[in-house]
């Protein structure tokens, strides 16, 4: 008799550690699709980043051609291109020793 009652705790523990191990798994798999899911999220923000940065570098670019510089110089600070009329040239006097 002794020996069924160790088989039968013998059985109660193992049916115990399949229930734990059961549980581990569950979880394990629950916390790997979170972490796949999470991957994919940041993926998704590294490429619209990627491709802001794109928009805007080529934003930059289009923004500083020197035809765009001028026009807005001429039309929005009144400057004008320095022509042989407007330049004035300053000449220094001889630096004496």
């Amino acid at each position: 008799m002794n020996s069924g009652l160790s088989m039968s705790r013998l059985n109660l523990l193992l049916a115990l550690a399949l229930m734990a191990s059961a549980l581990l798994l569950v979880k394990s798999s629950y916390e790997a699709r979170r972490l796949v899911a999470a991957i994919d999220g940041a993926r998704a923000d590294q490429q619209a980043l990627e491709s802001e940065r794109q928009r805007l570098e080529s934003e930059r670019q289009a923004r500083a051609t020197p035809l765009r510089v001028e026009r807005l110089a001429r039309d929005k600070l009144a400057m004008r291109t320095a022509g042989a009329a407007v330049t004035l040239y300053v000449v220094l006097p001889e630096a004496r020793p």
